[in-house]
């Protein structure tokens, strides 16, 4: 893809799922990579380590940081522009899902999701698009979203919250900053095999369920969601922006038979 080579680029939630595999993929194309993470470590190292092996002359770094505390954004954004000379492309990443029957989930676990799902993407868009305003450079924003941003959820209502309030947020921070150069998008998934839809690794029965919903008949490899990710990063989608592009295997359009 054309302009990615030599980019820095900051991946929120990057140690495992679409966000590893977005990260390996922006180090196929040249691009220098911040591994944000919460938690465990060792899972974001081991891929810091396989970024150096595949693109041994960018820089790739550790970022440690809960996105949806505000200082913790500051300081993570500070980390990234000191060590990777700046920043040009944002993937807003983290994400957590918790399910419960809406009139039983507890207002904690509910606040928690909205925390790291809405509020951390706002946080670190604000940062982003301050340093990008700072510096007078374009930049990219890119949020993983879901396509239960427009599909009911009903048994992870915070989630499906969460992910509406991401495509406002993309359509209002793109018209907002378009003349600024600063663009800025979503991905929408479908299902794909990654922690966040654990039955699929130990339930054949739920992964076949799944697969006969989806017209393509498979549900997604996080390097396919990858792929799009980075795809909007580059030049070849510089007239995009304020779109929510959902990668389903055809979910969405599908009609029970």
């Amino acid at each position: 893809m054309h302009g990615l080579d030599g980019k820095r680029v900051l991946i929120t939630g990057a140690a495992t799922g679409i966000g590893r595999a977005a990260a390996l993929r922006f180090a196929e194309e040249g691009a220098n990579v911040a591994v944000n993470f919460i938690g465990e470590r060792e899972p974001a190292e081991t891929l810091v380590d396989e970024l150096a092996e595949i693109n041994p002359e960018g820089v790739h770094i550790l970022a440690p940081a809960d996105v949806a505390d505000e200082d913790a954004v500051d300081q993570l954004f500070a980390r990234v522009v000191e060590l990777l000379g700046g920043l040009d492309v944002l993937v807003n990443n983290a994400g957590i899902k918790l399910d419960s029957p809406p009139h039983e989930m507890h207002i904690a676990d509910f606040d928690r999701v909205m925390a790291v799902n809405m509020r951390g993407a706002f946080l670190c868009s604000q940062a982003a698009i301050q340093h990008f305003l700072d510096v007078r450079q374009p930049g990219v924003i890119i949020s993983t979203s879901s396509m239960h941003q427009v599909v009911p959820l009903t048994e992870a209502i915070a989630y499906q919250m969460s992910k509406a309030a991401l495509g406002g947020m993309t359509t209002t921070l793109a018209l907002r900053y378009a003349r600024d150069d600063i663009r800025v998008v979503a991905v929408g998934p479908g299902a794909v095999m990654t922690d966040m839809n654990p039955d699929f690794e130990v339930d054949p029965a739920a992964l076949s369920r799944a697969e006969a919903m989806i017209p393509i008949g498979r549900v997604a490899r996080p390097e396919e969601i990858a792929g799009v990710i980075v795809f909007l990063a580059s030049d070849d989608a510089a007239y995009v922006t304020g779109q929510t592009w959902f990668v389903d295997g055809g979910l969405m359009i599908a009609r029970p038979e």
